[in-house]
This record gives C-alpha cells, sequence and structure tokens, in this order.
C-alpha cells in the first residue's frame, strides 16, 4: 500500500549546520506517527517544511502521492499543523477564533457555523463557545488550538507537543480525540517530551537526532533492537552481581540491582538457585524496556535536555 506521506533524503542546513541531514521516513494511512528526538535534532523543521512554513534545501516530500514542493497549496487543503505555540486570540472568543482560522482555510457560511459546532463539541468546549480565551485554563486553549486545526477536516494533522504544560483531565481528552481520529482515518504525526505518551498512541515511531533518523519502527520492533533485557533483584545482606554468568551490565536502583542481560531467564534461575542457600531474596521481576530505555540508548541524552 503507498503510504501516506513519503519524504526521501530531505535536507535543510542554517550555514554550516545541517538541521537536517538525508531525512527519510514514510508514514501508513490512519497511524499515529511518533517522532522523537532531543531539542534541536530536527523535528519542528522536518514538521514545518511538511506544512510549507519552511523550504528543504534538497530531497523531497509527497503528500497523498502529491509533491508537496510542487502543489503546495494542495497538500495543506489536506494537511493540519498544531504548533507547540498557543496561535490563538486571548481576547477573543473561542466561537470567534474559530470563525477566524475557519475563513483562512476558505471555510463560509453555514458550513463554517457546522464546523465550529463540530469542533468545539469534539473537544469538548461546545459550553464555553463564547467565553474569552483568556478565561480558558492552559489545557482548554490546547484543545481549541487543536480544534483551529480541525476545522478543514484534515486528512493528516500535525501535532508539535500538544499536552505540553496542560492538567490530566485535557491530556486525557486529547488522546480520546487522537483515538478517535484514527479510526477514523485520519493520519497523525505526534511530536512530543513524554515519551510514555508515544508508547500509548503510535503505531510506529521515528527517532531522529542531529539531523539524522537513527531508528525507526514499531515499539516492539525497537524494543527487539536497541533494548537491553534485565532483571531486577532485592535481596537482604551483601549481593555480588558480578559473580552472576551472563551479566553485561549492573548497576543500582532504589533498594535493589538492575541486572542487564541477554539471557534473562537464565539469570533468575541462577539467583532463585542460590536462594536455595546462602541468598535472602526479597524480591527479582524481569523489567519490561521502555522507550525511554532504547532512546538513551541510541541518543545518550534525555529528551528534555
Amino acid at each position: 500500500m503507498e503510504p501516506i506521506l513519503d519524504i526521501q533524503k530531505l535536507t535543510k542546513r542554517y550555514g554550516p549546520k545541517a538541521a537536517l541531514d538525508n531525512v527519510s521516513f514514510s508514514i501508513a494511512k490512519g497511524s499515529c506517527f511518533g517522532l522523537l528526538g532531543p531539542n534541536g535534532a530536527g523535528k519542528s523543521t522536518t514538521m514545518k517544511i511538511l506544512t510549507g512554513i519552511l523550504s528543504a534545501d534538497s530531497g523531497s516530500v509527497h503528500v497523498f502521492g502529491i509533491n508537496a514542493f510542487k502543489q503546495q497549496r494542495n497538500v495543506q487543503r489536506q494537511v493540519g499543523y498544531v504548533p507547540q505555540e498557543i496561535t490563538l486570540y486571548d481576547k477573543l472568543s473561542a466561537n470567534d477564533n474559530l470563525e477566524f482560522f475557519g475563513r483562512l482555510y476558505g471555510i463560509k457560511g453555514q458550513l463554517l457555523k457546522k464546523r465550529i459546532h463540530d469542533v468545539l463539541l469534539e473537544t469538548g468546549l461546545l459550553d464555553r463557545a463564547k467565553d474569552p480565551v483568556k478565561s480558558f485554563s492552559g489545557g482548554m486553549k490546547r484543545r481549541i488550538n487543536i480544534a483551529c486545526a480541525l476545522l478543514h477536516q484534515p486528512k493528516l494533522l500535525i501535532l508539535d507537543e500538544p499536552t505540553v504544560g496542560i492538567d490530566p483531565q485535557s491530556r486525557n481528552h486529547i488522546f480520546e480525540m487522537i483515538r478517535h481520529l484514527r479510526d477514523n482515518g485520519v493520519t497523525i504525526i505526534y511530536s512530543t517530551h513524554y515519551m510514555e505518551e508515544v508508547e500509548v498512541l503510535c503505531d510506529d515511531i521515528a527517532i531522529i537526532d542531529q539531523g539524522k533518523v537513527i531508528a525507526q519502527g514499531t515499539l516492539d520492533e525497537l524494543f527487539a533492537s536497541y533494548a537491553q533485557k534485565a532483571v531486577f533483584v532485592e535481596a537482604e545482606g551483601p549481593f555480588q552481581p558480578d559473580s552472576i554468568h551472563a551479566i553485561k551490565k549492573s548497576y543500582p536502583r532504589n533498594h535493589g540491582w538492575v541486572l542487564e542481560t541477554d539471557q534473562p531467564i537464565e539469570v533468575m534461575k541462577t539467583i532463585l538457585d542460590a536462594q536455595q542457600s546462602e541468598l535472602k531474596l526479597k524480591a527479582i521481576e524481569m523489567i519490561r524496556p521502555s522507550l525511554e530505555d532504547v532512546f538513551l540508548s541510541l541518543t545518550g541524552t534525555r529528551l528534555r535536555d
């Protein structure tokens, strides 16, 4: 099946610095695609090129089979973009903000009224339609920010940090919106600092660092390729992890030890056998790899750095 978005060898330079260096990836229709990377890795540059805000130096972008560089307006009609910054007029009501952005998309009359009603309903803010945005909480502003990008019913929605600084209720509402949109055939690019959100929402993930895609795949594929299996052990008295065969690395965590190994079952068996004699075991468990473990192993830096 032809991907809904296909990026090949995308390059963007600012003087001697390459913000993007031959970036390539593709996204399947109706999926939620996670884009991860440290600050300055090239995520926002990629998204701004996709939406036509920035131009690329070289490479190609095809959206729905359309050359995004040669037919930019055709692509923009099918793409919704939610930037990290709140792009609303505080003194205007939610309804007036939506009317303004709807007209920018070329929507008018009864259709605009219906679309405003629909997106307010979808974001759970229909009862606040006439209130000024300045009276909204941070989470409510984020939801209206998303509503503005949904007015023209885009087939591809690009979300840049949509849950920064918001309350849990708004975050959960945004999650439900994303799932609903995806289930109805909307393809989503999701960039965030919260890796647990990517684990919950995204079907495929690309990790970008220093302008290059360094890994891409499903969560399971990334775990299989890059996550180190490990065992957590907590015991009374002295515990010597280096004495256990097949341990690649060990380090203390909480009141116990993390033992990295390619053979977690064998390591657990060895420790349980030792319990029969001198070892007083309090806890033992296999540690499920996390996306943060994968990210750290690939980039050597935390996402918020």
